[in-house]
């Protein structure tokens, strides 16, 4: 966590962690410089602040390839090509390979991060134990805190495979007995998950919180149960839960787009939930980071001399850029994509010849885009100008903070739900739509329709998590999907189990139900 130097290290579990069985009274597995936590004294209840800012660090430290996989599905998102990772490209096109190491890794670290969670849970239970006066409702506040973080872990387990596991303990052999539950089930856990944390959360935006700057709040939970009612379909659900967000009064939207995603607009008051990064402004020595690479040009010319270029791995769309042209976007679009000369010539060559200004291979910030055999274009709202870099310091996007949930994709969550016939006595649905145009530079809508909302979303949240694929297949709209030669059918909605997660059976995955390949799986694992 940025300005939070006191941080512990919650041991990294693989998946088969879940068959063991660890007291949360004893030391997890550390390595050397990291707080022996069978060291924690429970009676100091001023350290019990130390498994949440740990599982906050578990909660940033993803890998690369997650959000990758997470987004690369939707029509507007294309794998780079030219490269080592072909079943990634081929995931793009919806030929999944559960041999694929991308699958297994996002399984794998998820879960571990759950079971983390978990343990980070319990050491706040052992504090409380000791706890007196207000510090009973301060853990209870931690506790609430990392539940959300675990149910964010959930939520994209079964958007990605629909039946997977609810972990609720570190010591999970019972829950795994049980075997998985369904999409609608875990969902439905997350929505009662967040009604019994809310009321013990700050009732704050994350970036008014002095203890844990930009950690989670009632309102981060009101968010991601919006999420989940919205997977469940269930609008009204999605309105009272977004509503409740937007009523407070609290958020509103970062007025520059384009600095929303660099750092300038970072813990704005924008932001639901936001994971944090820093070098803390020195040229050396320690520096927490994502790995933005694979989102970034391979070739590039910096405004800034020794600026690393990136891996290309993730390309915006064509599809995704002539929308936007069609609709005259011009700040969204040039905060979106980042244009190299050949990408242009495409445009050029399929009939816009007409392009604005912006539609260069210079940013905006002075940063020139060269050509690279991988992709025509790249990911502007992974990018980070070569200027904002802290002095000395070189790494493609270094100390950039990740967006997870903004205001927003509540708004617009909100008048979807209202389109779909739920009630508010909130704003309406054109207020919400148009506070969103708005900030873009596009004039105001009267009576928005649900596929004017969608387009909206696809305009404004483009690149972001998955958000556009996860919401065409939530309504079955999978000709959408079916673009630039690609077929989509409701037979690809989910990936495949990791083939590393059934290798202890003797049996033919593709014979057998996906609940009895997953139940003897992890039985297996007992």
């Amino acid at each position: 966590m940025k300005r939070i130097e006191k941080s512990i290290f919650l041991s990294v579990f693989t998946i088969l962690a879940l068959a063991t069985t660890i007291s949360c009274s004893d030391k997890l597995d550390t390595q050397e410089g990291q707080l022996n936590t069978g060291d924690l004294d429970y009676t100091n209840t001023d350290d019990m602040i130390d498994p949440v800012i740990g599982a906050y660090y578990e909660f940033a430290s993803r890998g690369w390839e997650e959000p990758l996989l997470l987004g690369v599905r939707g029509d507007d998102v294309n794998a780079g090509g030219l490269g080592d990772q072909q079943p990634f490209a081929d995931t793009d096109e919806f030929n999944y390979s559960k041999d694929y190491w991308m699958y297994n890794s996002l399984w794998n670290v998820h879960y571990n991060d759950v079971v983390n969670m978990n343990t980070a849970i319990l050491q706040v239970e052992n504090f409380k134990e000791f706890a007196e006066g207000d510090d009973v409702a301060r853990a209870d506040q931690y506790i609430a805190e990392i539940s959300v973080l675990r149910a964010w872990f959930h939520f994209n387990l079964a958007r990605v495979w629909e039946d997977v596991f609810i972990i609720t303990s570190n010591q999970p052999s019972t829950e795994v007995e049980n075997g998985p539950a369904s999409k609608e089930e875990v969902m439905q856990f997350i929505v009662d998950q967040m009604d019994m944390a809310i009321p013990n959360l700050p009732d704050l935006r994350p970036n008014q919180r002095t203890d844990i700057p930009g950690g989670v709040t009632r309102y981060t939970a009101y968010a991601l149960k919006a999420l989940a009612q919205q997977e469940l379909e269930n609008y009204q659900g999605v309105a009272d839960a977004a509503g409740a967000i937007i009523n407070s009064g609290k958020f509103s939207l970062y007025p520059d787009f384009y600095q929303l995603f660099k750092k300038p607009g970072e813990l704005s008051d924008e932001s639901l939930l936001e994971m944090q990064y820093s070098d803390f402004g020195s040229e050396t020595g320690d520096a927490v980071y994502h790995l933005y690479a694979p989102f970034g040009p391979q070739n590039w010319t910096p405004a800034r001399e020794n600026a690393s270029s990136g891996w290309g791995f993730y390309e915006p769309s064509m599809k995704f850029i002539k929308f936007m042209l069609d609709r005259d976007e011009s700040v969204r679009l040039q905060t979106s994509v980042l244009f190299t000369d050949r990408g242009i010539a495409e445009l050029q060559a399929d009939g816009y010849n007409d392009l604005p200004d912006f539609v260069s291979n210079t940013t905006a910030s002075g940063d020139v885009i060269n050509d690279y055999a991988r992709a025509l274009f790249a990911s502007g709202k992974h990018y980070l100008p070569s200027v904002q870099l802290t002095a000395g310091r070189n790494n493609y996007g270094a100390g950039k903070n990740m967006i997870v949930i903004r205001y927003a994709e509540i708004l617009l969550m909100y008048a979807e739900a209202l389109t779909q016939g739920a009630t508010s006595s909130g704003m309406t649905a054109d207020q919400a739509v148009n506070l969103v145009r708005q900030r873009a530079g596009l004039s105001t809508l009267t009576g928005v329709t649900q596929e004017q909302v969608l387009d909206e979303k696809f305009a404004e949240l483009a690149m972001e998590w998955g958000i556009r694929y996860y919401d065409m297949i939530r309504l079955d709209n999978y000709s959408e999907l079916s673009y630039d030669g690609r077929t989509f059918t409701a037979a690809d909605e989910y990936l495949p189990y990791p083939q590393a997660q059934v290798d202890a059976l003797p049996l033919n995955a593709t014979s057998v139900n996906r609940n009895t390949v997953m139940n003897n799986v992890l039985n297996d694992l007992n």
